[in-house]
């Protein structure tokens, strides 16, 4: 699909959906527990559908409603699936359940997309290796791949530069039939991600322990995860989208963005934090939502190390805010994303005239006026959403290809933003 975006304002209220980060943990859980979970508001994606359709084939049963799933779980020992289990493009649905099938009485496989089978593995993979687990993958220790356990207790180590291998071990762990699971945390990056798993592993009724620096962990074995009722929270990495078209090409009536729990351990609420630091005007309701007006930003240096995700919204927000100089640090983790997230947003903003430059793991942008292009969304969900805010504030026409990639967090983008005002036009 190809989204023709004509420059415009854009003025109104939006309820973004609900986390992405939360619907799979909430689906891993739910599969690993005992009794019939309640999984209220989930994100409806594809992301979310493969990862679901994976935790059936491996026991779950699942009852979809119009505003609730409901999933009876597999008491911590998942089934065998009689077919090798594609999750499309979710590399969190990838590594919560390759650690869950660790748990299984034979050989578990996985396959997914092109972008996903690119994605890294190892340091998930190796900490499974230490437990027992029997493990084949392709070179580089990629999708396809298999596990066979039975995941054992003891100690391992990871590589947390990606949380999600951190948070796949500890969703497991507390099934383990052997003994405890010690982990050391040799790197650690996107800390709130891991805050976010240990807050469903109390819902869950998990036992653990965790150092306050998040590098060690004891989660005895043999518990019983228990069942659940929960909402699923608005997800703040979605929510920068229409934050940042409210910013760079919004009415003065501002952009109002409801649902928004401050409270959560999501890690991308920074973001209204960060944009807030360069001079942003965000007004914060009673109702949990908040207007965004728009305005010019300030220079200024932001870090993302603990919020990668953000790195593409922040790249076009800056882009457009003429005569500053913004730099995206601390960002490497950016590369290991669906694309690399760095050097794809770099070319494409460059082909609307941005001047950006790029360094390992950092943009150092300086905001212009940028003019219509074709740009390529890379089949990357926020690289399509983050272009597209990019488009509202340049000049003349804008085409992205492969806007369909949207789907993977935020199915109504497009219906969203045209009810705010955004000339959007698929075809």
């Amino acid at each position: 699909m190809i989204l023709h975006i004509t420059p415009s304002q854009v003025a109104g209220k939006v309820a973004v959906p609900g986390s992405k980060s939360h619907t799979i943990r909430a689906i891993a859980g739910a599969l690993l527990a005992d009794g019939k979970s309640f999984v209220r508001s989930p994100l409806l994606s594809f992301d979310t559908a493969s990862t679901l359709a994976a935790a059936v084939e491996m026991g779950a049963k699942a009852e979809k409603f119009a505003d609730r799933w409901e999933i009876t779980g597999c008491g911590g020992t998942p089934a065998v699936p009689g077919k090798v289990l594609d999750m499309g493009n979710s590399g969190t649905g990838l590594r919560m359940l390759t650690a869950a099938a660790a748990l299984a009485n034979g050989k578990v496989s996985f396959t997914g997309d092109e972008s996903l089978c690119s994605r890294g593995m190892k340091p998930l993979l190796d900490a499974l290796r230490k437990l027992n687990v029997q493990v084949t993958a392709a070179p580089g220790d990629h999708a396809p791949l298999s596990v066979q356990g039975a995941l054992q207790g003891g100690k391992t180590q990871v590589e947390a530069l990606c949380s999600q291998y951190l948070s796949a071990l500890l969703f497991a762990a507390p099934c383990i039939k052997n003994g405890g699971l010690e982990i050391e945390v040799t790197k650690l990056s996107e800390e709130p991600y891991v805050e976010i798993t240990l807050n469903w592993l109390r819902k869950l009724g998990v036992e653990f322990t965790a150092s306050k620096d998040l590098m060690h962990f004891f989660i005895p074995g043999n518990q019983k995860m228990q069942a659940f009722d929960s909402v699923i929270p608005a997800d703040f990495s979605t929510a920068a989208f229409p934050l940042g078209a409210g910013i760079v090409a919004g009415k003065a009536s501002g952009v109002t963005i409801q649902n928004l729990d401050f409270a959560d351990a999501q890690g991308d609420k920074a973001v209204f934090k960060m944009l807030e630091s360069l001079g942003a005007k965000l007004q914060y309701n009673p109702d949990n939502s908040v207007t965004v007006y728009p305005g010019k930003l300030s220079s200024g240096e932001l870090d993302l190390g603990q919020t990668p995700d953000a790195l593409p919204l922040l790249a076009a927000v800056a882009a457009v805010n003429e005569g500053s100089v913004i730099t995206l640090g601390n960002a490497g983790q950016a590369r290991n994303k669906e694309t690399d997230r760095i050097a794809c947003m770099t070319r494409e903003l460059r082909k609307m005239g941005a001047m950006i430059e790029e360094k390992p793991d950092a943009m150092i942008i300086t905001g212009t006026r940028l003019h219509g292009a074709t740009v390529d969304s890379c089949k990357d969900h926020r690289l399509a959403m983050a272009l597209a805010v990019a488009a509202l504030a340049a000049e003349g026409p804008t085409e992205i290809l492969d806007a369909e990639s949207c789907a993977v967090t935020y199915p109504d983008f497009i219906k969203d933003f045209q009810n705010l005002g955004a000339d959007f036009q698929t075809a």
